[in-house]
Parts: structure tokens; sequence; C-alpha cells
């Protein structure tokens, strides 16, 4: 019999060569070791005829092909056959399970540091504990034994009040203990190093292959139809009258289905799935373990275990334990098989060995226990730790459901009710931006990046670089201003050596380097990635960036809050100059392009060439996809970036350049959709763009730019081309600060001399460099909303406080607008406000808020605002009976914001606290 401490002192630390110069010694090329057991009662490995046939026979034609019979198959199958899809069919090249879903370790814990992810979670709890076995009678494998997250220091505790506060939105029980109190709960626990810990009773755990031959009699039920030992040989896309692909048909071994919809859900597999319809899935194989002990006295009925500080777990077994985790020297499976099924590799002790440690430190029984198996399967993980879900750009009618990180049974529920109501309306309930496949920019054209740029997801070292730092940071701290130390540098806009050389500490943003403060102290370039030492990679010295970055990692103000603080002040009372070049730049031209502007937009845009409009992008339920400006052009130089040549109409879009490739896709399937003669054409790497902005704008770009700035001729709303320095820019009069100042959109050859004369000629007035963290506060301080963080697709304008954009008042129709006049009908439920404190204490988002003695929401976005000297935050509240959010009810009520655990008094604003009249962004101060 092997223990547990008899595998710590075998294991033995090796250095390994450099990833890029030869990956195998941390990647396998091998299939499949000799079968071994897991620790169910049963798989479905038997199940079937195992003849190699089908399971059933094909249908000629089916309206919806899954692919891929794990958890996420199972569950989008199940959801597509619930929302009334009855010919669906899934296609499972071997038995059910038989990829990854079968040796899967099962938990379920509530509480993530996101909203979206607490409200997955909660339906597949509720699919697994209750939906099931209602509607088929059978047990799914649902065990509620709870979960205990355990804290070593004061950072970690702090981040599980954080999930504690945003639990209470949602009606998730849970408590903080202190060590005594997790002693009295786990008494085999060792409690001498413990900080404290966070309880959530009804956590749990499912069994795969109960809960997945449960999703299939119910789908089966509902008219799916499930067929097994059936591979997917190749994908058939043909091309529409406008040069458009879609989906066809799926062909395999024993016939083929005509289909215009096939969901991706093949798990590590997904790539070579996504090859035969020529999308790019952009994820990669690694190998994923745990051990499984012998009997441990005491241990029964006993909550699951996350020590996220030593970074090992532990799962309840019955009489049992599992014992796994993340290191941070995982093994890459290279060429992944395609024959692989039921089958584990051989565990690599040298890897595995970092969480013993651990382990035995937090249950010291563990030493003496005999280890039963050993379970090491293969595992899809993505370069963001996020799945991969949603219409793939590059042919329509093609879903994914892939890249679930080891957390596809958790996510499975919540994840594939959302797929289904993207495959069957066009777009999810809930807000799966962070998900999105639209995200990664695959096919050229189109503006490159969101998640990943193109450049990237045929890079195998950024690849390689970007999935070990996530798999390895899997169970960090997730602090507000953390960034990433792998694959950077890999897209950097025209300032960037010039910014660098000023102290620029940059943040990473779908590959852009974009300035996040700047270091009084000089400069901060990021470095190599150094694998933080494994695979015998030397870690580096003295690297600032990293440490100025460490510094950070608190929920207290940030030790560089003062700086960020010096670059709001200056901007609201001199000027500050913003380089903001990753925005995504695009041009709606041709014949129908005002049809088009028309419908995508919800402000009237069809004005006179010269003016600019801030206008939001809806979806069908009225929720906001994006907002943007949008500005009318009139035809120019064929070479120029600037106002290309056109016929018909113009309108040119400037958009955050994280919300870009999200953009360029929503834009893209109306425009598909409608069949409207224009085009969409992207800029984004030909022009730089910067913002100045503050009281003395004006006196200082009046010495640069080569037009009146005026207000008579240059009001706030407009833009036209001049030139700058002898060089052609268009001036844009706005502000996302709320202060007076222009836009000035540059060809990137151009950029360092407009930059150097602008700074140039500001010096004597005080000028200053600021980056995003400036951008955060002052916006925030003025009342402007961020996309994705108090503005979502789940969100309308009217709940938003956005009316204003929404020409209701004329005849024009757009996109959204019936759902927008329903709900302005109806009354609105639920109403996003600002909240200010007296007290100055740090939020970030995910703090409750309480209304009269109850949760009646949480906050999405918060920061400090430093000309009024008070935090802010801003969040949805809804009334408790149910009734309408009217402004009387929020003006109403006594409001305060719970931040771990401990609540602060609030006041609620129904206008912005700073400038509320809008004086100053028309120059007026």
């Amino acid at each position: 019999m092997s223990y547990v401490s008899c595998a710590l002192r075998a294991a033995t630390p090796r250095c390994l060569p450099a990833p890029w110069r030869s990956p195998r010694p941390f990647s396998s090329a091998t299939g499949p070791t000799a079968k071994k057991s897991v620790p169910y009662q049963k798989t479905l490995k038997e199940e079937g005829s195992g003849t190699g046939e089908p399971s059933r026979p094909l249908p000629p034609s089916a309206e919806v092909v899954v692919v891929g019979g794990g958890s996420l198959g199972c569950q989008t199958t199940y959801h597509l056959a619930k929302q009334g899809v009855t010919s669906v069919v899934l296609l499972e090249r071997d038995r059910l399970t038989s990829g990854t879903t079968w040796h899967t370790a099962g938990l379920l814990w509530q509480l993530r540091p996101s909203d979206v992810e607490v409200e997955l979670l909660a339906h597949t709890r509720d699919v697994v504990s209750r939906e099931l076995p209602a509607e088929t009678g059978l047990h799914t494998g649902w065990v509620e034994n709870g979960g205990l997250f355990i804290a070593s220091n004061k950072q970690r505790l702090d981040e599980y009040k954080r999930l504690m506060s945003l639990g209470k939105a949602y009606g998730v029980e849970s408590y903080v203990l202190t060590p005594s109190q997790t002693k009295d709960l786990y008494p085999l626990m060792n409690i001498d190093d413990l900080y404290g810990t966070l309880y959530v009773p009804k956590d749990g755990t499912m069994d795969p292959a109960g809960t997945c031959s449960t999703l299939a009699r119910a789908a089966t039920a509902r008219g799916a139809t499930i067929i097994e030992n059936c591979p997917v040989t190749g994908i058939q896309v043909r091309a529409d009258n406008f040069g458009v692909k879609r989906v066809y048909a799926v062909e395999t071994a024993h016939g083929t289905i005509q289909t215009p919809c096939v969901v991706n859900c093949a798990g590590v597999w997904a790539r070579a799935l996504g090859r035969l319809a020529g999308v790019h899935v952009p994820l990669v194989g690694m190998h994923h373990a745990y051990v499984v002990t012998e009997r441990i006295e005491g241990i029964q009925n006993m909550p699951n275990v996350r020590d996220h500080d030593a970074s090992v777990y532990l799962r309840l077994q019955g009489d049992a334990l599992s014992v796994g985790g993340y290191e941070s020297n995982p093994i890459f499976w290279e060429e992944v098989s395609e024959k692989f099924a039921f089958g584990l590799f051989d565990l690599d002790w040298d890897v595995f060995m970092q969480h013993i440690e651990g382990a035995i430190n937090r249950v010291p029984v563990l030493e003496k226990t005999g280890i039963k198996s050993t379970v090491c399967g293969p595992e899809s993980f993505t370069a963001d730790h996020k799945p991969l879900m949603g219409e793939a750009p590059e042919v329509r009618g093609f879903f994914l459901g892939c890249g679930f990180n080891s957390a596809g049974m958790m996510l499975g529920g919540g994840c594939g009710r959302e797929l289904a109501h993207w495959i069957i309306h066009g777009r999810p309930e809930k807000d799966m931006y962070g998900y999105d496949i639209r995200q990664v920019t695959l096919a050229a054209p189109g503006p490159r990046g969101l998640r990943f740029h193109h450049s990237l997801t045929d890079n195998n070292r950024w690849i390689r670089e970007r999935s070990h730092e996530s798999y390895a940071k899997n169970y960090s701290v997730v602090f507000p201003h953390d960034e990433p130390l792998a694959g950077r540098n890999v897209r950097k806009d025209p300032l960037h050596e010039e910014l660098l050389r000023q102290g620029c500490v940059f943040q990473e943003r779908h590959g852009w380097e974009r300035p996040g403060w700047f270091n009084p102290r000089g400069a901060a370039p990021v470095l190599d990635y150094d694998y933080y030492g494994a695979y015998g990679q030397e870690r580096h010295r003295d690297y600032t960036y990293n440490r100025l970055l460490g510094d950070e990692y608190t929920f207290d103000f940030p030790p560089h809050h003062d700086i960020i603080k010096n670059e709001c002040l200056t901007c609201r009372n001199a000027l500050a100059l913003f380089d903001m070049s990753y925005f995504g730049k695009f041009y709606l031209v041709g014949p129908e392009a005002t049809k088009a502007a028309n419908w995508l937009f919800t402000a009237d845009v069809s004005k006179a060439p010269g003016s600019t409009v801030y206008t939001c992008m809806l979806n069908k339920r009225g929720g906001v996809e994006s907002d943007l400006t949008v500005s009318r052009i009139s035809p120019g130089d064929p070479a120029s970036p600037l106002a290309p040549a056109f016929e018909g109409d113009g309108y040119y879009l400037a958009i955050g350049g994280a919300v870009a490739q999200h953009n360029w896709s929503h834009i893209t399937a109306v425009l598909q959709d409608m069949k409207l003669q224009c085009k969409l054409l992207d800029c984004s790497e030909e022009l730089g763009m910067m913002s100045i902005q503050g009281p003395l704008s004006r006196v200082v770009l009046q010495e640069v730019l080569d037009t009146d700035l005026s207000n008579e001729a240059f009001p706030f709303s407009t833009h036209k081309l001049t030139t700058a320095a002898g060089c052609t820019v268009r001036a844009m009069r706005l502000s996302f600060v709320g202060e007076m100042g222009w836009e000035l959109h540059v060809p990137k050859a151009d950029c360092v001399k407009v930059y150097q004369a602008v700074m140039q000629a500001g010096a004597r007035h005080g000028i200053t460099n600021a980056g995003y963290r400036a951008i955060d506060s002052l916006s925030i301080e003025k009342g402007y909303r961020h996309w994705h963080a108090d503005l979502r697709p789940d969100d309308t304008p009217l709940e938003a406080g956005l009316a204003f954009t929404c020409k209701l008042k004329s005849s024009i129709p757009f996109l959204g607008r019936e759902a927008v006049e329903a709900q302005k009908a109806k009354g609105i439920f639920r109403r996003l406000v600002c909240f200010t404190t007296e007290e100055k204490v740090p939020m970030f988002g995910l703090e409750a808020v309480w209304r009269d003695g109850e949760v009646v929401g949480h906050i999405r976005r918060a920061d400090f605002g430093f000309a009024i000297d008070k935090t802010i935050a801003y969040g949805y509240i809804r009334d408790p009976t149910g009734g309408p959010v009217s402004l009387d009810f929020v003006k109403s009520g006594s409001y305060e914001l719970e931040r771990m655990g401990v609540t602060y008094p609030a006041r609620a604003h129904t206008k912005s606290p700073f400038d509320p009249d809008n004086k100053r962004v028309k120059g007026f101060y």
C-alpha cells in the first residue's frame, strides 16, 4: 500500500528546459495508459452494445446537432429540448462522458468573484438537486455536504468576505468562521496556521455518470435524439448569396445529417472539430490530476475543502478524500488522440507532489492514509481561464460550448441553458460577454482582438504562456488591479515607447498594451514571461513591473493611490493627455449606410457631416450591446485612414478597445441578416487616438491645432479635419471624464510628432500624462457608464439611465425599440443608482446594497472620486416587494453598502455628484 507521505518522500524535483527550446519535458504526446478506476460507483463505460455501430440510426436532418456527450453536451441538449427544440441530435464518438467528464471531481462551489457566475452556478445546482430528480425520478448523485474555503492570511480572508457580501444579494448562505469554529466543524483539520474560513453549507458534489445519464433521459423524453458510437468526420459549410459562410450539414462515418446549426461541445477535442468547419478554437489540453485515499475514520459528512493558498482541494468521497489542485508546472497534452476514451495517464509525482505537503498540513491524518487510486486525465484550458461559448465569427450556425478549465460540471447547467437560449434567440439571457467567442478575433477581415488577437491564437508560444499562467494562478487571490505577466508586448500603439520612457505602467487588454498609470520613479517595462520559475526557467530579479503589481495586491487603497489622485486632479484643474489609441475605429459606409445606422443605433445619427452623437446599440430584448460615438463624415481620399473614399453615406465609429470585437461582430451579424448594401471597415491599427481634457485644454490646443476652438466655432459633439504640427488629424470635441476637451484621431505615423507638440505646448500650463486608472475614477465621478461594468447586454437604457440616447420621440425604428417601449409602458423594475459614502473606504464592486434593512442589489462598479473626495459606487437595485423602482423609491430609502461583511452608510444620487448640470464639458467653468 502506498501512503501520501511516501509519495511526498519519493518525489524529487527536477529541472526542465525552457519550453520554447524543448517542449517535450512538460508535454505529453502519448495516449492513455492502462485503464484505472475512478472513485464513482459506476461509469457509463460498460453500457451499450460496444459493437462500434451507432446506438441508433441517424436522422436525415435536425434543427441542431450537438457534438460531444460530456457535461456541456448533455446540458445543452437537455436545455434545447426543454426550451422547445425537439429536433435536436447529440452525437458522441464513444459513450457519454468518455472524454473528460467521466473522471471529473464534480465539485460545485456557489460563490465566485463574478455575479454572472454565481447565477450560472445556482442554476446548475438547481438542475442537479431539484429539476432532474423531479422530472425523471432518478438520482443525479448530488451530495450537499457543504464547502469550506481556507484562509491563511488577511488578504485571502478579505477575498472570502467579498464573496460573502455578494452572496447575500443572491441568497447564498455563507459564514466567516474563526479557526476554533472551523475546528468544531471539521475536527480532523489543522488550524494552527489558519486566519479564518468561509463556510457555505449548501455547496456539494455531483456524480458525472449519474448527472449525464439523467440529463440524457430527460432530454430524450422531451424529443431529443442521443446517438453514441458516432464520430463526426466533417462539417459541410456553404456560402450564401452574400458570401456569408453558414453550416449546412454534419458528416459521420455512418451518414450525414443536414442542419443549420452545430454546437461544439467536444472538450479537449474541440480544436479538431473546429478545424473541420474552418473555425479556430483557442484552447489547449493539459494533464489534470487528483488522488483518492483509503478510508479515513471521522471524515464522513465533512464539507469539501478548498485551500487556495496551498493550491489544493479536498473532496469528500464517502469515507475517503480526493486530493487535487493546480500546480505551477502542468503537463501539456500535445497530440490529442482521437481514440482516447475512458482513459487516464500515469500520474507524474514530480509534478503532483506540490499538492501533497499542503494536503497533509491541512489534514494531518493523510500522512498515514493509504492511496487507493490516482486519477490523471485530460482537461481543456483557455488562455484567460474562461470558457469559449457562442456563435463563431467565421461560420454562422457554428456554436461553441467548450474550454471549461475543469469547471464543466459546475458551470454546465447554467451555461447549457444560456447556450440553448443563444441558439434559439440569437443572444443569451444573461451577460455572457466574458465567455463569448466573438471576443476572439479569428477571421481576417475584422478588428484585431478582444480576448485573443489573431496573431496570438496561431502563436503556440503565446498560447502556452497564457494558458500556463491562467492554470497556475487559478487559486490566486483575485485582486482588483492585477495584470498578466504572460503573453505581453504583442500589440503596441504608436506612443508605446514614448510613454514607457516617461514611466508608464501598462495594462494588458486583449493583446494591447494600454496606459494604466505613470510611475514618477521611471520606466517599468514588461519583460519576457519567466513561467514563475517553472520548467527550470530562471525567475526575473529586480523586476520593477512585477514589484509594482505586487504592491497593489490589496483590497485597501493601493499604494499608488496618491499618484492616480494627482493625475485626476491635474485633469480637473489644468489638463491631462490620455493615450486611447487602443480604441476600435470603424467606418460604416455605402449606399445603405444610413438605413443600417438608423436600425443599429438608438440615437438619431443621420445628421449633417461634422456631427458626433453618443449612442447605444441594443439587442432584440432591449439590452445594451454597446455604447459608442458615431460621427457623420464626408467622402475623402482613398489612401487616407482619416477619411476614406466611399459612395453613399459614411459614419465613423469610435468604440472602447475592450469591446471592439464585440461591436464588430454585433454590427456584422445585423448587416448580414438584413442584407444591406454597405461595408464595415476597420482602421483601428492605422489610427492613434489622444484625448486632451481639462479646463486649460482649449488654451493649449489652440496653439497646436489650425482651427478655431471657441464654443461658437467648435461646439461640443462636433468634429472636423484640421492640422496639428503639420499633420492632418480628426479633432472631436468630446469627453469621457467630464471636462472640456478634444480627442485627436491621428494617422499612426504622425502620432509621436503630434503628441510631442501637445506636450510641449502644455508644459507651461502643467499638463500631465494620465492613464486608464485615472479615467476610471474621473468617469465614475461624472456618472459616465462603462460598458460591461455598469452597462451590459442584460441591462436596458431605461434601467441604466440612458433613455436620452433613444430616439423614442421619432418614428424611426431601431433594433430593440419594441422592447424598450414595452418596458417604458410597464415600468422599470430595476434601476442603476449612484451611491457615495462619507467614510473613505475602498470599494471595487460586488458589495451588497442594503435599503431599509433589506438587500436590494449589489454594486457593479466602484472607485474613489478625488474631486468630491468620496467613494462612489454604482449598482442596480430592485424593490423587494416586486414593484417598479421609481425615482421616488430611490430617494425615499435609507442605504448601506456592505463591504467584506461591514456595512457603511451611503447616500443615493439621482444625478451625477460631480457637475450635475454638465457645464464643464461645454466649457463653462
